[in-house]
């Protein structure tokens, strides 16, 4: 199996990504997970979730506010209620979201006027709206009228995320609600060959970026400035959302901190990173080491217990196995310093990946071993390692993302990890470059406090 890649235009003599496939696919694998449910239909918050259900978007800036909400009845077609002006937009260019006509002459469908199912609608705005307003009565008053028009307002209701007084509001008009979480998570698992493409696409501006950030890297250059440039590129060639991006170096790699900050390189620094983006809504999550200037010895024997832990994971991936044969493999958490699996979580890791940057199936010692997920052909899914340094200081960390295929996987993220590469390799002595490899760092960890 080979993921078709593309370019990010449509065109006419080549056949590319579907969006209309897309939208039909992911619907109805929503649908069949809901008529297989004892639910009579699912109320989605989540951006993610609304996407999938809708196929509408109206930018990241809404994305922990709440302000919108759609809703799948058992036997119908989605209904969303949405941020003022932008559910006009979704009745203009979204056809998919009215019932349609055939023009007998043309055989061209087109929207039925006045059958719009996307509607204006406002929440509480996580509280920032006057209680008195009771906008989540109003809420909860629209979910009940579109159940009653199908018969399903008996039906437990499906809900991922609510705010409380939405929640409060849904069971005072004597609806019943239920965790809808799983349901949604459990359609999205399994990809489509049109989200295969769209996952592969992000992964690519990624591995761009990869080459980027190698080029830019030497002494002096900051975190934070790694981040700049890394989000002004993905932007640039058609990101829609930098998510995050992780930009670790040198003493600030062990313990791992999870966050950039505006440290300066120094020569023979450790430097790890990790590219969270969206293209049309389907994520990354992407990490790659490099030694600065020149690499220690403990970060070269880092680097190569990271890689083992890696090749020997993905060399057993393929359907039938689950996660929990994946996760036999990893050291425990007292073998690379910490006291138990909690407090290592997600660095030996994985993760689904989709419409959000942690999706079915999750990989962890911490909750894989006594439950266990299937590993199924089309699911994407990112496999983390981390080693520290003997040096007490430095630390490796790889991620890749995978395909999981008929009888294996392919590794979609492409920028070279099979070893440790050194960045910014700008020293010649009198018989040539320096070597990448120093037996020693001692005068760089008495700089930072440390003993070798």
């Amino acid at each position: 199996m080979k993921i078709a890649t593309y370019g990010s235009m449509s065109v006419d003599w080549e056949s590319r990504i579907d969006m209309d496939r897309l939208r039909k696919e992911r619907l109805a694998k929503l649908k069949t997970q809901l008529d297989a449910s004892e639910m009579g239909a699912l109320l989605a918050f989540d951006f993610a979730n609304i996407r999938y259900m809708t196929a509408t978007h109206i930018g990241t800036w809404g994305i922990d506010k709440l302000v919108r909400c759609s809703l799948l009845v058992r036997g119908a077609e989605p209904v969303i209620w949405d941020f003022g002006s932008a559910a006009r937009h979704h009745e203009l260019y979204s056809p998919w979201l009215s019932d349609q006509e055939l023009n007998p002459d043309t055989g061209v469908s087109s929207p039925i006027p006045g059958t719009s199912r996307s509607h204006a609608g406002v929440s509480t705005l996580r509280g920032a709206v006057h209680p008195g307003a009771d906008r989540a009565g109003n809420v909860a008053a629209r979910v009940l009228a579109e159940l009653r028009k199908h018969g399903m307002e008996n039906e437990p209701v499906g809900v991922d995320f609510v705010e409380l007084p939405v929640h409060q509001a849904l069971v005072s008009a004597g609806l019943t609600v239920v965790d809808g979480q799983q349901l949604f998570l459990e359609a999205r698992r399994v990809k489509t060959v049109d989200e295969l493409s769209l996952l592969t696409h992000a992964v690519g501006l990624a591995d761009m970026a990869y080459e980027e950030i190698y080029s830019f890297l030497r002494p002096g250059v900051r975190e934070n400035e790694i981040v700049g440039l890394v989000s002004k590129l993905l932007y640039d060639n058609g990101s829609e959302f930098v998510e995050g991006i992780n930009a670790i170096s040198g003493e600030r790699c062990n313990p791992h901190p999870h966050l950039y900050s505006d440290r300066m390189i120094r020569p023979g620094d450790p430097a790890y990173f990790d590219i969270v983006h969206s293209y049309m809504g389907y994520r990354t999550c992407y990490y790659r080491s490099f030694a600065v200037g020149s690499a220690s010895r403990a970060m070269t024997d880092a680097y190569k217990r990271a890689r083992d832990i890696m090749d020997r994971s993905i060399s057993i991936v393929r359907p039938g196995i689950t996660t929990a044969d994946v996760v036999s493999l990893w050291p425990k958490a007292q073998e690379f310093g910490f006291a138990n699996e909690e407090d290592a979580f997600a660095l030996q890791y994985g993760h689904g990946l989709g419409l959000s940057v942690w999706e079915k199936p999750i990989f962890s010692r911490l909750t894989s071993l006594d439950n266990p997920e299937p590993i199924e052909e089309g699911m994407v899914f990112a496999l983390e390692t981390f080693w520290p340094g003997s040096d007490g200081w430095s630390a490796a960390r790889i991620e890749e993302e995978l395909v999981v295929t008929a009888d294996g996987c392919e590794v979609i993220t492409r920028f070279p990890a099979e070893e440790l590469l050194v960045a910014g390799q700008r020293y010649f002595a009198a018989g040539g470059p320096l070597p990448a490899v120093r037996e020693s760092q001692s005068h760089l960890n008495t700089e930072i406090g440390r003993s070798t």
